[in-house]
C-alpha cells in the first residue's frame, strides 16, 4: 500500500486521546512510507493527521471541496491540495489516489465515507481493503451493528470480512496487507443474491 485514504472528523473532541491518536496515525504512516490522502482540512482530527504525517516527512494529499476552501478551513501546507467541486468528486478522487481506506474517529461525514467505501467494495467498484481503527472503543457499537447486519441477513456471508477492524494501527495495517478481495455483487448470479 503506497497511499491510504484516511477518513476522520474535522472536530476536536474534549478527550485528547482522539487528537493524539490522529497525529500518531499520520506519523506512523509517514515512517512506513505510506502516503496520506485525506479531506484537506486543517481543523480537528483532519489537521492532526496531516500535521503528524508532515512532521514525520510524509506525503500528504488533500482533497477538498471549493466551498470548504471558501470557508477558510483548507490546510495550506500539504504536499498537494486538490480543490474539487463537491463531495462526490472528492470521494471518487480518494478512491482513485489510494490503495486502501482507514477510518479513524469522526462524525457523519466520516460515516458517509466509510459506508461508501464498504458499499463500493461490496459492489466491486474497487477491491481495496477498508480498515476501521477502533480508537478507545469509539466504534464498538458500529462494529456490533456490522455483525448484526450479517446475523440478520442484510450482509452476505462473503462480504462480512470487508470491514477490517483493529484497536491499534500496526495490527490494522497488518490485516489490511493480508486482505483478499471478495466476490463482488456484480460478479454474482441472481440466485446468489
Amino acid at each position: 500500500m503506497k497511499r491510504l485514504a484516511i477518513y476522520c472528523g474535522s472536530a476536536t473532541p474534549a478527550d485528547p486521546v482522539y487528537l493524539d491518536s490522529a497525529r500518531e496515525v499520520g506519523a506512523t504512516l509517514a515512517h512506513r512510507g505510506i502516503g496520506v490522502v485525506y479531506g484537506g482540512g486543517r481543523l480537528g482530527l483532519m489537521g492532526a493527521i496531516a500535521d503528524g504525517a508532515l512532521a514525520a516527512g510524509g506525503e500528504v494529499i488533500g482533497v477538498i471541496p471549493q466551498a470548504l476552501v471558501d470557508a477558510e478551513v483548507a490546510h495550506r501546507g500539504l504536499t498537494e491540495l486538490h480543490v474539487v467541486t463537491g463531495m462526490h468528486q472528492r470521494k471518487q478522487m480518494f478512491t482513485d489516489l489510494s490503495d486502501g481506506f482507514v477510518t479513524i474517529p469522526g462524525g457523519t461525514g466520516t460515516m458517509d465515507e466509510l459506508w461508501e467505501a464498504l458499499s463500493w467494495a461490496q459492489l466491486g467498484y474497487h477491491a481495496d481493503p477498508v480498515g476501521l481503527l477502533n480508537t478507545a472503543g469509539y466504534y464498538d457499537e458500529l462494529i456490533a451493528f456490522w455483525h448484526k447486519m450479517g446475523t440478520v441477513g442484510f450482509l452476505r456471508p462473503q462480504h462480512r470480512d470487508l470491514l477490517i477492524v483493529a484497536d491499534t494501527l500496526d495490527v490494522l495495517l497488518e490485516r489490511m496487507g493480508a486482505h483478499v478481495p471478495t466476490q463482488p455483487i456484480v460478479r454474482m448470479n441472481a440466485s446468489d443474491l
